[in-house]
């Protein structure tokens, strides 16, 4: 309760990073105990967890009670909302197959889950409510944009359409036909196109995020020429940031802005 005296419980903890804000609690007893959701914070609302079960079918996914452990000693198992409901043989096409679809409402809604841990040999998806999770820029990784791999998915064009569409005024009379024009523009057509993912604490675990969009342009440097990318020293109100690690292969996702950690009354 709020009595004790174990500290634990109200120290910050590093899954909380972009999710809680460090800053904003109470003090005194409550201290630490109640958390303030960070600003660009979302919890998701749920969807039913069937028609994955029924897509992965039809992507290959053979179900537990037709498996035959015997035949295929290293597939990958898949989970749907904690139960195990199938394995399948080729993990990495799945999992890439199912990143394509996310954020397409014909298929899967923004806010699923999709979590493969390699060294475990499993593929976990998450439709349940409940899951704080926060938007990250996508850095680019399908293989018919292979020119610009490690560039962010955000591009010139994107910002010009969200410009436009801050000026644009949608009339219609039919509130059905608003929100499919609305689901095209703005913040949802971002997460449409897979400029932004949302992921959630588990999810962040098997990603690669970069602080700022410079740290891409050091990797990108660092791998080609092998020499770290001269600092600007002229500029006194610079970010003080370490050089890239030269052991990342890759980076996953960017901070969209590093003062996304904080809550509303911290910022």
């Amino acid at each position: 309760g709020r009595d004790g005296k174990i500290a634990k419980p109200r120290q910050l903890h590093n899954t909380h990073w972009g999710l809680v804000c460090p800053a904003e609690t109470p003090e005194g007893q409550a201290c630490g105990l109640v958390k303030n959701l960070s600003l660009m914070c979302y919890v998701s609302i749920g969807s039913p967890g069937e028609p994955i079960v029924d897509y992965l079918t039809m992507r290959g996914m053979e179900l537990l009670e037709e498996f035959d452990p015997q035949g295929a000693r290293d597939a990958t198992k898949i989970f749907v909302n904690g139960v195990w409901v199938g394995v399948h043989r080729d993990p990495t096409r799945l999992h890439n197959n199912l990143r394509t679809i996310r954020g397409d409402p014909n298929y899967l809604i923004e806010e699923v889950s999709i979590i493969r841990d390699i060294r475990d040999r499993e593929l976990r998806i998450f439709t349940d409510a409940g899951r704080v999770m926060r938007p990250l820029f996508v850095v680019e990784y399908r293989q018919e944009h292979a020119e610009r791999k490690g560039d962010l998915v955000l591009r010139r064009e994107h910002l010009q359409k969200l410009a436009a569409d801050k000026e644009a005024v949608v009339n219609t009379a039919d509130r059905d036909e608003e929100q499919e024009i609305y689901r095209d523009m703005g913040w949802n057509k971002l997460v449409k196109d897979k400029v932004i993912e949302y992921l959630d604490a588990e999810e962040e675990e098997t990603a690669m995020i970069s602080m700022t969009p410079d740290d891409l342009l050091e990797l990108k440097h660092l791998q080609v020429t092998g020499q770290r990318m001269q600092k600007d020293t002229s500029d006194p109100h610079a970010r003080v940031k370490p050089p890239v690690n030269p052991s990342i292969s890759r980076y996953t996702h960017c901070e969209i802005h590093p003062a996304m950690i904080l809550g509303v009354c911290a910022s």
